[in-house]
């Protein structure tokens, strides 16, 4: 303190010496701020290495003296600051002092307390309370000695009752006993009087029952009176035993696979335990969970049958007791019979509940397609033991299966139309060689289809038994087993790869169903020999080779056209439809995602092979309005066009247009511009489009009736199109197959004004006939690469001979001048035609044969037919009928017909504008 007293003194002399405070501040900014910069800054080696090398003593004087100025100006106002904070710093060390003393004082005060209390604690407490308490244990011990007396004669009782007994001493007897049990009563609350190992053994039968067990159990509640009091318990029992399974069985697997000794999870909730269960062990562990809640619900159904035979037995007894005896047993029968009845549903809504939060536990989004149709399976099946259980329909399970199936099945979907998009994209359309009795029965996912059972039973899990009356799984399973067993020892037989690309290789019975052309099995022996004498045996007749019955098996060939992707969207209708049949609540989603497999297949075909700006101008009506229709629904409820302002939902719901693989070349005349692609593509479409046909009765029944009419419009406006993309599809072939121009040219050759009638038809018609007959050449050629159905080659000749006619109208009415032998010229070159055209196809009656024979016949019409015919036949072009009218005049129409008929022509033209 004397120091701090002697500095403060140095300042107060430091701070009267006189100064200038304009001058100070000066010094103060004059010094550099490297200073200032932190506590760790060396001046003396800075100052050092600011020196020169050359150094001068004058310099490092003045440098000197503005050094110590600076000093002595810092220090100055350091003093200045210290000096104002003195009195401040004075009142509170004062302050520090007088908190030091007191406590100091209070330390002396505590230890002085705490050496009084001791004193006290070893005179009084200790010593007077211990003296209390060993008197009170005393007089416990007494009262308890007095007891195990009494009660060690109460165990002798017996002896001495059949002494008394023996010594017919009866009114002795019944003295002693009932002074035994009012001792008995006395000391009940000892463990040894209580009833708790009748309480244990009544627990034993909620997990396995055993009849000669339960017996015993209920025949000792009895003797005590105490028959509705053991229901009560029971109940208590089985609620507890449902909760200790489930929790154990959870548990279980949690800590297996945490692979730890971390006793944290036993202290979880059973709903929280459920969110550890792992993706590998959730199936293992759902089977073992069902298994037990099955043992639980099989003792409960045991427990109510024995008392079912137990009163029929009592009620076929004679003489079961008196009448007031009689009455107390049947009040008791009663309500233990309504106990039982009530417990039903309580115990289910117990085993619901526990599976329900196991269910939503855990994220099934990502399961596996086989994996998850095996949880359905156990749900579906523990949902059926509901039912013969209670009666229940099993709300919350369905409830909470259905939110998981709708969860996993958009997931699912989502990814099946990716694929399916890619397997589009990539497709060659060739054709995928299937026998000609192939039916989607011999697809694995469609085996359920011929297997009868109720809609809540697997598929897999079906008896093969006929048998009328089918055992419910109480009476099945009655002897041993268990109903989920199979669930997975039956996997490995029940479910194949169907997420592989195509999984036949695996398959016996799949690959039955392809055709192998290189097989002779189907050949008669004798025409795989060499050479067959039909008179001997032995003489050569004929030599058939191999590739005669290649072609002739070819030939009969009848198999449905289909390629590898029609078979791939097939089974995955298969899966929906066996996620649908066990799961009925989902059934109006699962449908339509289903039809959103065969509107994506549909919409790929058309753009594939079908759209052509083309078509509204040939005037054909190639495109329906409801196909038009059905192709813009799935454009915009499907289809992703890349919109800026669809939401990202949206775009999550739909999917990109696909793009025809870059192998298929639709360009080349050689192969008359794809059409072996094209009629693979569409004809796998109408075949899609049957088995759609065929499945509709299914996908009926398994449809919610408020959405029915969904499932009509789809196959009213959609299923039942197919058919109509051959037009607009093969009209492309049609278009490109024959050259129409050329034909064009050479009939603007022709004279038509000629004065004589001609026997001889114009070239332009054995042209016309040589692009048919060569058109007709390489449809043939296709055909040994593909099938070509009949419906494929009536539209295709459709289509031709309709471009043909059509452009013979055309050309007749590019006609300047015309006679009316030039009109029976033109009529002999079209019965030309028509008589060699009848040759090369068996299509009949031949397409627009009218639309031609009605224009050429319409040279002779007078004026007032002529317009009448005008207004009447809308087929035809302006060009069309104004050439008409140009070429009658002069014959039989004069100029101001001419006018009114050209009038005509426009007013009918008017409204299209």
């Amino acid at each position: 303190f004397q120091d701090v007293m002697q500095l403060l003194e140095e300042l107060r002399e430091l701070r009267e010496q006189p100064t200038d405070p304009q001058a100070e501040q000066e010094i103060i900014d004059s010094i550099e701020e490297v200073y200032f910069s932190s506590d760790s800054f060396d001046t003396v080696q800075y100052e050092l290495e600011k020196l020169p090398s050359d150094l001068n003593l004058l310099e490092l004087e003045e440098y000197r003296d503005k050094l110590k100025r600076q000093q002595a100006a810092v220090s100055k106002r350091v003093a200045d600051l210290i000096l104002e904070k003195q009195p401040s710093y004075v009142k509170e060390l004062e302050r520090v002092t007088s908190l030091q003393t007191n406590l100091q004082l209070a330390a002396v005060i505590c230890t002085n307390a705490r050496r009084q209390l001791h004193a006290a604690k070893e005179g009084f407490t200790e010593a007077s309370l211990g003296l209390l308490a060993n008197q009170r244990r005393r007089q416990l011990l007494t009262g308890l000695l007095k007891s195990l007396r009494t009660i060690k004669t109460l165990q002798r009782t017996d002896v001495r009752l059949s002494e008394m007994l023996e010594e017919e001493d009866y009114p002795g007897a019944i003295q002693l006993c009932l002074e035994c049990q009012k001792a008995a009563s006395t000391f009940k609350h000892y463990n040894c009087i209580r009833w708790e190992q009748l309480d244990v053994a009544l627990s034993k039968t909620c997990k396995h029952f055993d009849v000669s067990h339960y017996t015993k159990v209920q025949l000792a509640y009895k003797l005590l009176g105490k028959t509705q009091t053991a229901m009560d318990q029971l109940h208590m029992h089985f609620t507890q035993a449902i909760h200790n399974t489930v929790f154990q069985v959870v548990l279980g697997y949690v800590e297996l696979c945490a692979g730890n000794a971390d006793t944290k999870f036993q202290k979880m909730p059973y709903k929280d335990l459920c969110t550890h269960i792992t993706t590998d062990s959730y199936i293992p562990c759902l089977t073992d969970l069902c298994k037990a809640l099955w043992e639980v619900m099989l003792s409960y159904h045991l427990t109510m049958q024995w008392h079912d035979e137990h009163y029929k037995e009592e009620e076929t007894t004679p003489g079961a007791g008196n009448a007031e005896g009689s009455d107390e047993s049947t009040v008791g029968r009663s309500y233990v019979k309504k106990k039982l009845e009530h417990g039903l549903t309580r115990i289910w809504q117990d085993v619901q509940l526990k599976v329900k939060a196991y269910l939503l536990g855990t994220d099934v989004s990502n399961f596996k397609y086989d994996d998850f149709i095996v949880v359905l399976d156990v749900i579906s099946r523990l949902m059926q033991v509901g039912e013969e259980f209670c009666g229940s329909k099993s709300e919350l399970l369905q409830e909470s299966i259905k939110r998981q199936s709708v969860n996993y099945f958009k997931n699912y979907h989502r990814t099946r139309l990716e694929e399916l998009r890619m397997f589009l994209e990539n497709e060659t359309w060739e054709l995928c060689p299937v026998k000609s009795n192939f039916s989607i029965a011999q697809l694995h996912e469609f085996r359920f289809m011929g297997q009868c059972r109720s809609p809540s039973v697997s598929p897999s899990r079906q008896p093969e038994s006929t048998e009328p009356v089918e055992l419910c799984l109480f009476e099945q399973y009655l002897q041993g087993g268990n109903p989920f067993e199979m669930q997975i020892d039956n996997k490995d037989e029940e479910t194949e790869d169907v997420l592989a690309s195509n999984g036949y290789e695996s398959d016996e019975l799949e690959k039955s169903v392809y055709q192998d052309y290189d097989s002779d099995s189907d050949v008669p022996e004798e025409l795989k020999q060499d050479y067959v004498d039909e008179q001997t045996g032995d003489g050569p007749v004929k030599s058939v080779s191999r590739e005669t019955l290649r072609s002739r098996k070819r030939s009969d060939y009848n198999a449905p056209i289909l390629t590898n992707t029609t078979l791939n969207v097939i089974r995955l209708v298969g899966k929906y439809m066996q996620m649908m049949n066990i799961l009925k609540p989902i059934a109006f989603d699962v449908i339509h995602c289903v039809s959103q497999l065969f509107d994506y297949y549909l919409y790929a075909v058309y753009t594939f092979f079908g759209r052509n700006d083309m078509y509204e101008s040939s005037g054909l009506g190639l495109i329906s309005s409801r196909l038009r229709t059905t192709l813009s629904r799935i454009q915009e409820s499907l289809i992703n066009m890349v919109s800026p302002h669809a939401s990202p939902e949206e775009r999550k719901e739909k999917v990109p247009s696909p793009h025809l693989s870059q192998l298929v070349v639709l360009t080349s005349s050689d192969t008359l511009y794809g059409l072996a692609e094209r009629v693979v593509a569409t004809e796998s479409l109408v075949f899609l489009a049957e088995q759609f046909e065929f499945l509709q009765p299914h996908l009926d029944t398994t449809m919610p009736s408020a959405k029915k009419p969904f499932l009509q419009q789809f196959y009213s406006q959609t299923v039942s199109t197919a058919s109509e993309l051959r037009k607009p599809i093969y009209w492309i072939v049609a278009a490109k197959a024959i050259d129409y121009e050329q034909m064009l040219l050479l009939m603007a050759g022709v004279k038509w004004d000629i004065k004589e009638i001609m026997s001889q038809h114009n070239v332009y018609v054995d042209v016309l006939l040589k692009e048919f007959e060569k058109f007709n050449q390489r449809l043939g050629d296709v055909s040994k690469i593909v099938r070509i159905p009949l419906p494929v080659s009536n539209v295709l000749w459709e289509h031709c001979i309709r471009l043909a006619n059509r452009t013979l109208v055309e050309g007749y009415a590019n006609v300047k001048k015309c006679s009316n032998e030039g009109r029976a010229l033109m009529q002999l070159d079209f019965q030309q035609f028509l008589m060699k055209l009848e040759k090369l196809t068996d299509l009949r009656p031949i397409p627009d044969k009218e639309f031609v024979e009605t224009y050429i016949k319409a040279y002779y019409l007078t004026e007032n037919d002529m317009e009448q015919f005008i207004k009447n036949h809308r087929e035809y072009s302006m060009k069309q009928l104004t050439n008409l009218v140009n070429v009658c005049l002069g014959s039989h129409i004069n100029k101001k017909a001419r006018q009114k008929l050209l009038a005509a022509i426009d007013d009918i033209d008017r409204p299209k504008r």
